[in-house]
């Protein structure tokens, strides 16, 4: 597992919101999210936007609950936000997280995944003891990590972690 350097400086990883239970035949790609999950993603877009956290290019999973998540970032963000839909962020590894954002030149790049492996990113990223400090319940759905590249300490450091 190789840690991104910058660019990107900043990186931002959204879990997707609260999706509804797959219904008989349903896959759970396209399980989308339920009442509290659209409400959820709305709040946590707005309150990132006012706290001006604007990501240069937003890199969601395809899964419908993902996209979902993304539209109420989208729409927060003024409508001029560069969204991209990665089918490799369905059920991937860790290491495929990583991967796509080291790929960027953005400066500023928000993932819209999944858990456990938006989880494990942010600890990949920040250290297993600075994971378990912020967040001792986990990633909870619609949760932002909002994480700095310290250049002195050739780190990535949680600088803010937004919830619902």
């Amino acid at each position: 597992m190789t840690v991104p350097v910058p660019p990107p400086n900043r990186i931002y990883l959204l879990r997707h919101a609260e999706a509804g239970w797959a219904e008989s035949g349903q896959r759970d790609f396209d399980r989308p999210l339920n009442e509290k999950g659209f409400g959820d993603a709305e709040i946590i877009a707005d309150k990132a936007a006012d706290k001006g956290y604007r990501p240069d290019l937003l890199i969601s999973s395809t899964a419908l609950r993902c996209r979902d998540t993304a539209d109420a970032v989208y729409r927060a963000t003024g409508l001029t936000l560069e969204v991209r839909y990665v089918d490799a962020l369905y059920n991937a590894t860790v290491d495929t997280y990583l991967e796509i954002i080291d790929a960027q030149d953005e400066s500023a790049v928000m993932l819209v995944g999944h858990n456990p492996t938006m989880e494990q990113t942010l600890e990949a990223l920040i250290g297993h003891e600075a994971m378990a400090s912020a967040l001792p319940g986990g990633f909870p759905t619609a949760g932002l990590a909002v994480v700095d590249y310290d250049a002195s300490g050739a780190v990535w450091r949680l600088i803010d972690f937004v919830v619902v």
